[in-house]
């Protein structure tokens, strides 16, 4: 725990406007909150209390080291990425959630399942039900397009939703979604360095690209 309120001050120190624990894709918390990578006997194993006892000390240590309004947490709930699973993923992070409650945090941050994440051997969580677990601000994430990220907020199932491999293909990302312009295609092969290629080369919209699509976008809605 102390290592991670470490560097939870160290980026404080460093001018951040906070921090995330890391919860999911099989790192450390993760694979102690899931039962199909902790086969532990002590206290930190076996019923989901224990699982999740690593998980909220570390919440609690962080918290302390900054203060819970700027710390939030991710979690990939029906994710099997580093061979993580769980035999009840639903009660497992619905506990760590409610649990969480307590500290107040600034968010939690869920990773969900995509189809073709379905189709790889993740598991679709019910996001509804995972919503009711946090009474706190809920971000969601993992492909998500302007129309689904749209009903997502509308049905209150999220209160924001974060975008990673949209945003690194266009970095003009809230205003093409202002627009509903077309989307640059992330270059997957750029999404892990070796290169400048993938950093800052994909194109923005330009001025006169801005006042067509609005031009475009005002006949089709019928205004002058």
């Amino acid at each position: 725990m102390s290592q991670y309120a470490a560097g939870a001050q160290r980026a404080k120190i460093a001018g951040f406007d906070g921090v995330e624990i890391h919860n999911a894709n099989g790192y450390l918390l993760d694979q102690f909150l899931r039962d199909g990578t902790n086969h532990r006997t002590d206290d930190y194993g076996g019923p989901v209390r224990n699982r999740a006892r690593l998980t909220l000390e570390v919440a609690e240590a962080v918290t302390k080291a900054w203060g819970a309004d700027r710390v939030g947490i991710r979690f990939s709930p029906g994710g099997v990425f580093n061979d993580m699973r769980d035999s009840n993923p639903l009660a497992t992070f619905s506990h760590v959630l409610r649990e969480l409650n307590r500290f107040h945090l600034a968010y939690a941050h869920l990773i969900v399942s995509t189809e073709d994440d379905i189709r790889h051997g993740a598991v679709l969580v019910p996001l509804a039900a995972l919503r009711q677990e946090f009474h706190g601000p809920l971000i969601v994430a993992n492909g998500f397009t302007r129309e689904s990220a749209t009903r997502a907020l509308a049905e209150g199932v999220a209160d924001a939703v974060a975008f990673g491999r949209l945003f690194l293909a266009n970095p003009d990302l809230p205003q093409r979604f202002r627009l509903n312009a077309a989307l640059n295609t992330p270059d997957e092969s750029t999404f892990y360095g070796g290169t400048d290629k993938g950093l800052y080369d994909y194109p923005t919209l330009s001025p006169r690209q801005e006042e067509k699509v609005a031009t475009a976008d005002s006949i089709a809605v019928g205004n002058p």
